[in-house]
């Protein structure tokens, strides 16, 4: 064997350790710039959050911290991505409850796991849904809306964002403990779904208070509960689910942030850190604030804790109110 032949092959596991011994030194990230995955098209929740730690990120790191819409399959195209790519903290992704939750409850032959592909880095923010029906309704409160439903027995509807959604969730959830029936009206998003019940052809609706907070304002729609453990600043007056007398139905949609699997301890640390600071700067978190968001940073070990529960919980609604994805 010549020299330079047993040389390059002593150099050889050398150079595949590097990208392993380059994830382990955190005081080197960010070395190139930060990509971080949207798994929906611009303007949506996810997106906002994304940008908004983004953009904060980039002004306090040494790299340029880069947004991209990667739509599709309700998160799976983008997680899919991400869960393939190094654990170096070069590659991040925002998504909502429906993909780092309902997705695993839902759907049997999902193409990544949320707890396996993934390391777990903050819960960012979370925000209630509302119940709400139209301004015409007869329904002034929970006990006559309840009543009202029963009275209807299967002939009511409910609108929601689509199959899946944080929405539909609730409001099955909300059948199983009010012992009513009421029939599912899939739209292509909260906007349309708000906007069939503004016009009478559905009958009330579960929604992100960010999508309804303008039509209740208005007077276009009707809130009679918020599904927050305590009442919310936008909504005052309306009572939380518990006050409306519904005992363990504080629901909340959210936004978090992950990264591959494998991602070594200090470095999930410090981009947990970074992520933190940037959600929490006083730049930032008025603006998530005043949109209706609660911008709530976890540690990774506390979202790791509320993601499993959030699993079991609705894999539990799936189960018992014979949810399918089709």
């Amino acid at each position: 064997m010549s020299r330079p032949t047993r040389r390059a092959l002593l150099a050889a596991p050398t150079l595949l350790l590097a990208p392993a011994a380059r994830a382990q030194a955190p005081d080197s990230w960010p070395s190139r710039p930060v990509s971080v995955l949207v798994p929906f098209v611009a303007g949506g929740p996810s997106d906002i959050v994304a940008r908004a730690a983004a953009n904060r990120m980039a002004q306090a790191l040494p790299q340029a911290v880069v947004v991209e819409n990667r739509p599709g399959a309700n998160g799976e195209v983008a997680a899919r991505v991400v869960m393939r790519a190094a654990p170096d903290g070069h590659s991040l992704m925002v998504g909502s409850i429906g993909v780092w939750a309902i997705n695993a409850a839902l759907r049997p032959n999902l193409g990544y796991d949320p707890l396996r592909d993934f390391t777990p880095l903050v819960l960012a923010v979370t925000t209630p849904n509302v119940l709400v029906v139209n301004e015409k309704h007869p329904a002034r409160d929970m006990p006559s809306l309840v009543a009202w439903l029963r009275e209807r027995n299967g002939r009511a509807s409910y609108s929601t964002s689509g199959v899946g959604s944080s929405d539909q969730m609730t409001t099955e959830l909300f059948k199983l403990r009010t012992g009513t029936e009421i029939t599912h009206v899939p739209y292509t998003g909260g906007a349309a779904a708000a906007t069939d019940l503004i016009a009478g052809n559905v009958d009330i609706s579960f929604q992100n208070l960010g999508t309804v907070a303008g039509h209740i304002a208005g007077g276009r729609l009707r809130a009679l509960m918020v599904t927050s453990d305590r009442p919310h600043p936008v909504l005052p007056g309306v009572p939380t689910s518990k006050e409306a007398g519904l005992e363990d139905f504080v629901v909340t949609s959210w936004q978090s942030f992950m990264a591959p699997a494998g991602m070594p301890l200090p470095l999930r640390d410090r981009v947990a850190g970074a992520l933190r600071d940037a959600l929490l700067h006083p730049e930032v978190r008025p603006r998530l604030e005043a949109i209706g968001f609660d911008v709530v940073p976890t540690t990774p070990e506390d979202y790791d804790r509320f993601q499993r529960a959030e699993i079991e919980r609705w894999r539990d609604v799936v189960r018992r109110a014979n949810i399918t994805a089709g």
